[in-house]
């Protein structure tokens, strides 16, 4: 029997998430904040970073006394075209865009802006960051590390993070190219995904301490957390797949989020502290922003990079497949598809919102009440 899914409209949805934010503290500017990045995320389809993670990811999180709702934004080094900030533990989503707005602003007066960031918590959706950039005329890249999850090429033991590598361009299109993917074959995300539908993983998503391969998505979350499992790098174990390379990156990305900021990595962003209690998780993240125009004419550029996404879109087409996609558009298509629907809600995710609301006081209605 196909599962029940109710479609819940955007603002109703990003209303709700705002109000539930502010009754645990996050003052009203920087909760709109947190609402829009989540809300985003859902818009464009990608349903394991969005409303599904704002309970367990940051209103628990707030309420366990590890990640702060009044963010303390600290510049501790400026440059014209860097800077380091210090989070301080506070709302990831709230660092993340002042940070990228920052090296935007930094790129359109010198060319090129680089934030370096420590002590944040987990920042959402990673495209939103770059989509900024895009939007102003730049290139716009950001990288953060994550609790580990990664294997190391060779190992079963989980030491970094997922760490996606994401990037976005403005084009001529009505989208721009967003690449928004972590290092690893899949990430915890879409694991969470899988265990609220109550479906089988995919084998070769994450491997176990002797090396086999998981599938069973609830099961694995608890391994996950208790270092019995571990997720497979862009290529999967070994080197047959060029398993090295996803690995590769996901430490390049884990060198970016700490070393430029002198921030906490591997296993020190386990969200523990020595005694095995919850500590708060202490993520690095890093944002850069290139100004077009101090190279060429943004028209001109927004051509080229349009007519490279074209001419990939237009190449001939492998058996059984009438459709070639480039990053970024199949985001575009969900939000066509959903912008009139909503927010799609299961019964699990249903259950979790009545229950959220009904700790927090909260008396919003919900289309399904």
């Amino acid at each position: 029997m196909e599962e029940k899914t109710w479609w819940i409209p955007f603002d109703d949805m990003e209303q709700f998430m705002r109000e539930a934010f502010e009754a645990v503290g996050v003052p009203p500017e920087d909760a709109a904040v947190s609402a829009d990045v989540l809300i985003t995320s859902d818009k464009r389809g990608i349903d394991s970073h969005g409303v599904s993670r704002m309970k367990p990811f940051y209103i628990d999180r707030i309420r366990e006394g590890i990640q702060m709702p009044v963010t303390n934004f600290e510049v501790v080094k400026e440059t014209e075209t860097t800077a380091v900030v210090d989070g301080h533990n506070g709302m990831g989503h709230v660092i993340a865009k002042r940070s990228m707005q920052m090296a935007i602003d930094k790129a359109k007066k010198y060319g090129l802006g680089m934030v370096a960031v420590r002590n944040s918590t987990h920042y959402g959706i990673a495209g939103y960051y770059p989509m900024m950039a895009a939007s102003q005329g730049c290139i716009g890249l950001t990288g953060t590390n994550a609790r580990p999850a990664i294997a190391p090429t060779f190992s079963v033991e989980n030491m970094l993070g997922t760490n996606p590598l994401t990037a976005a361009c403005p084009t001529d299109e009505d989208f721009p190219f967003v690449l928004d993917c972590a290092t690893s074959i899949s990430q915890r995300g879409k694991v969470e995904v899988y265990a609220r539908r109550g479906q089988t993983m995919p084998a070769g998503w994450v491997i176990g301490e002797h090396g086999e391969t998981l599938t069973d998505p609830a099961q694995t979350l608890k391994d996950l957390l208790a270092g019995k499992a571990a997720m497979t790098p862009l290529g999967g174990p070994g080197e047959d797949l060029s398993g090295y390379k996803g690995y590769g990156y996901a430490t390049l990305v884990e060198i970016l989020s700490a070393a430029l900021q002198d921030g906490n990595y591997l296993k020190g962003i386990s969200g523990k502290d020595e005694h095995g209690n919850k500590a708060p998780y202490r993520l690095g993240h890093w944002f850069l922003a290139i100004d077009v125009e101090h190279f060429i004419p943004l028209p001109l550029f927004k051509a080229i990079a349009g007519s490279i996404c074209r001419q990939l879109r237009a190449a001939k087409k492998a058996p059984g497949h009438d459709r070639i996609w480039t990053a970024g558009e199949k985001e575009h298509d969900a939000w066509a598809y959903r912008k009139d629907k909503g927010v799609p809600f299961n019964a699990s995710l249903v259950a979790e919102f009545n229950a959220l609301r009904a700790e927090l006081g909260l008396k919003h209605r919900f289309p399904w009440d």
